[in-house]
């Protein structure tokens, strides 16, 4: 009996220690597994290409505000403006509409002011008007069309927004796509403007050209 319980005792105690040396091979291949995924993890994120203010494809300089723009494609997807990591005006932010979409911007701190935009195919130009005319001296101004942006736009309204910077304005026809970024008080004309005419040549839409797109670095108004 007690030669039995010897020989039972060390099956048991050799079962015991097999499986423990089993169940310990098998959690060391576990921890490299693991070891070896947060290595490649950290491997892939140490690659991945850094992010910039608004997407935009490099960082700004100090004193610089970070924009990305882009147009309304046709009368389906509304423009989209961002500064500094901000989207001010969207069609998700449900506050674009058909015409010129505008946003403003404190040019001292890159705050946001106002967002509006006014109907230049079936609204009325005055309102646009008085708007421009109460734009404060070192507000950024940032404009992009949607649908059309030209058919109500008269000479007083243009020579306003040339003021601001705008060379293209003088020229904007019947939904030509359009992204603009000047200033109130600005001395120089802008070199923010993008500008592609309605043609039905190539046109990428039926009745639209292709969106325009557009990014920089806007300077930081100096006292």
């Amino acid at each position: 009996g007690a030669a039995k319980l010897v020989v039972v005792v060390a099956i048991f105690l050799l079962t015991f220690y097999v499986i423990s040396q089993v169940f310990e091979i098998k959690m060391d291949a576990n921890l490299g597994h693991i070891f070896a995924r947060s290595a490649l993890d950290a491997a892939a994120h140490s690659t991945k290409p850094p992010r910039y203010k608004c997407g935009i494809s490099k960082a700004c300089p100090e004193k610089h505000f970070a924009f990305k723009m882009a147009s309304g494609a046709a009368n389906v997807v509304g423009p989209k403006i961002c500064v500094e990591d901000n989207v001010l005006m969207s069609g998700v932010k449900n506050n674009v509409g058909r015409g010129i979409n505008v946003a403003l911007v404190n040019g001292k701190t890159g705050e946001p002011v106002d967002t509006k935009f006014f109907d230049m195919w079936g609204g009325d130009v005055a309102p646009f008007i008085e708007f421009l005319k109460s734009i404060q001296d070192g507000t950024i101004v940032l404009m992009g069309t949607y649908d059309d942006g030209a058919t109500k736009l008269n000479e007083e309204a243009r020579k306003l927004i040339a003021e601001l910077g705008s060379t293209s304005i003088t020229n904007l026809g019947f939904r030509d796509n359009w992204v603009f970024c000047g200033g109130k008080g600005i001395k120089t004309k802008s070199p923010f403007e993008q500008h592609i005419k309605n043609n039905k040549d190539t046109n990428k839409y039926e009745g639209w050209p292709e969106v325009v797109e557009m990014e920089g670095c806007i300077p930081q108004k100096q006292d």
